[in-house]
C-alpha cells in the first residue's frame, strides 16, 4: 500500500474561517463584483453542456489559440492529478518538482507510487518521460522559477514541452504587472515550450469556487497531432461535467472586461499593501526573503517556538502558512492583506511576544 504524506492547505479548518487569513494567497482586494454576480446568477438547475463548447472557444478566443488547445479541469489540484495520471500511462517512473512548491504536485506523484524528485541547481532541457512542473512566479517565495528559461531556450520540441507544465495560479497577481496585456504576453511567451494551467479563482478573490483550464503547447509543424492526442487522452481521464454551473460562470466572467480592470486596480492596491506589509514585517523583526514578484511574501519570525505561536496567532483569529511543508522551516508564507488585517497581525503578535518573554524567564 502506498503510504503518501497528509496534504497541507491555508484557508480554513476545523476552527473555521479565519478572521483575518494570511494563509492562503487569494486576492485581499476581492471578491471580484462582476465575477461574484456572474456566479450568483448561475442556473444551478441544468447540467452544463457536457463539452462546454462556449466557455471553451471563450477561453481560446481570449489566449488567442485554437479551441482544442483548451483542457479544462473542477480545479488545478485536480488537473495536477489528470496530468500525473496521464504522465504514469505513458511509462514515467517520477516527476520533477521545484526546490519548493506546493504540495499537490508531490502528492498526485506519490499517490501513484512515483518518484517526485526536487531540482536542486541544474534544469535538464530533456528528461525524456518525466513530468516537470514549474509555477510562474513561485510558491512560497513568489520568485521568477528558472526553470522556465531553461525551457524557453530549447528550440521549440514538442515531445519535451508535452512533459512540462507551468502552473500559471499566481501570473494574474504578479505585481510587477500593471494590465492583462502584461501578464497575458507573458503567458504567450511560454506557449511553444510547456503547458499552461490557470485557476482564475485566487485572482478574483473566489476561492471558494473550484474551476481552472490548461492550455496546450504550441505545436511544431510535425508536432499537431502528437499533441492533439494528449489532449483527447486528458479529455478522457476526466469525469463527466469536471465543472458545475457555477464554476462555469467564473471562468466566462473571468475573460470580460470588467473583471480584467477590476484585476488591473487590484494590483496596483496589493502592490501598496505589500509595501505597508514589509514595513510591518521589519517593525515585528521579521526577516523577510527578498525577490517576491507576487501578492505574497516569505517571512521568518524571530521565535523559538514557531509552531506554537502560530497556534496562538490562530486563536487570536490569525492564521499564517507554516512553510515546514515547502522544506522551509522557521518561515512563514504571508498573503498581502488589507491594512485592518495587517494591524491585526501586529496586535496579536505583540501579545504573542509577551508570553513567549513571560514564560522564557528562569
Amino acid at each position: 500500500m502506498v503510504v503518501v504524506p497528509t496534504r497541507i492547505h491555508g484557508g480554513a479548518d476545523g476552527q473555521g474561517v479565519p478572521l483575518y487569513d494570511f494563509s492562503t494567497n487569494s486576492n485581499a482586494t476581492g471578491p471580484c463584483p462582476a465575477a461574484l454576480e456572474a456566479v450568483r446568477q448561475a442556473d444551478a438547475c441544468h447540467y452544463p453542456d457536457p463539452e462546454y463548447t462556449h466557455l471553451r472557444q471563450q477561453l481560446a478566443d481570449w489566449h488567442g489559440v485554437a479551441a482544442w488547445r483548451v483542457v479544462l479541469g473542477a480545479s488545478a489540484s485536480e488537473l495536477i492529478q489528470r496530468l500525473t495520471a496521464w504522465a504514469q500511462s505513458q511509462g514515467s517512473q517520477r516527476v520533477l518538482l521545484p526546490l519548493h512548491s506546493y504540495g499537490e504536485y508531490a502528492h498526485a506523484a506519490q499517490a501513484r507510487g512515483m518518484d517526485a524528485v526536487r531540482r536542486v541547481q541544474t534544469f535538464p532541457r530533456h528528461e525524456g518521460t518525466v513530468l516537470q512542473w514549474a509555477c510562474e512566479p513561485a510558491s512560497p517565495t513568489g520568485q521568477s522559477d528558472a526553470a522556465l528559461a531553461c525551457w524557453l531556450a530549447e528550440p521549440n520540441a514538442t515531445e519535451n514541452a508535452l512533459w512540462r507544465v507551468c502552473d500559471c495560479a499566481y501570473l494574474p497577481l504578479r505585481l510587477d504587472s500593471r494590465t492583462a496585456r502584461d501578464w497575458l504576453h507573458r503567458g504567450r511567451n511560454m506557449q511553444p515550450s510547456c503547458w499552461q494551467m490557470y485557476s482564475p479563482n485566487k485572482a478574483l478573490g473566489l476561492t471558494g469556487v473550484r474551476a481552472a483550464y490548461a492550455i496546450a503547447p504550441l505545436p511544431d509543424s510535425r508536432g499537431t497531432a502528437i499533441v492533439q492526442a494528449m489532449v483527447a487522452q486528458l479529455n478522457a481521464l476526466a469525469p463527466s461535467w469536471p465543472l458545475g454551473s457555477h464554476g462555469v460562470a467564473m471562468l466566462m466572467a473571468w475573460v470580460e472586461d470588467d473583471c480584467q480592470r477590476w484585476l488591473d486596480a487590484s494590483r496596483i492596491r496589493l502592490t501598496q499593501y505589500r509595501h505597508w506589509q514589509q514595513a510591518l514585517c521589519a517593525r515585528m523583526g521579521w526577516e523577510v526573503m527578498d525577490g517576491s514578484l507576487a501578492n505574497y511574501l516569505l517571512a521568518r519570525p524571530p521565535v523559538a517556538d514557531l509552531p506554537q505561536a502560530l497556534l496562538r496567532l490562530r486563536k487570536a483569529g490569525i492564521k499564517l502558512r507554516d512553510c515546514s511543508s515547502f522544506g522551509l522551516p522557521g518561515w512563514v508564507r504571508l498573503g498581502v492583506q488589507a491594512p485592518e488585517a495587517q494591524d491585526a497581525l501586529e496586535a496579536a503578535w505583540a501579545e504573542v511576544v509577551s508570553f513567549e518573554s513571560a514564560h522564557s524567564r528562569p
